[in-house]
């Protein structure tokens, strides 16, 4: 299992065992996080997963692909260098301690 470290837009903390092989999105959907609406169930058709991925892990994680760039185009106020939709990010152990921020809103 990895944690994962969901930090909600008014800085509540929810800390998340997430299996390997599973999704960001799927261990906050699996575990009430609210803010991850992940309305297209993890299908990369929406934006409504979107995170700020912390500063500290923004270079660790595996690049975007261009269907995951195209939808973060319809995230709220995405950020060139951190914005990351959780349904493409797959856990895997290196992610221990991943910290990812949740935005004010997801449309």
């Amino acid at each position: 299992m990895a944690k994962i470290i969901y930090i909600e837009h008014n800085g509540t903390r929810h800390e998340v065992e997430v299996k390997p092989g599973a999704t960001v999105m799927e261990g906050a959907r699996d575990n009430g996080v609210p803010g991850i609406d992940a309305d297209c169930g993890g299908a990369c058709a929406c934006s409504t997963c979107h995170v700020y991925v912390d500063e500290a892990w923004a270079d660790r994680l595996p690049a975007k692909d261009s269907m995951e760039e195209d939808m973060l185009d319809f995230a709220w106020h995405p950020d060139p260098a951190r914005s990351r939709l959780t349904c493409q990010i797959k856990v895997t152990p290196e992610l221990d301690g991943l910290v990812v921020h949740i935005p004010e809103k997801q449309i």
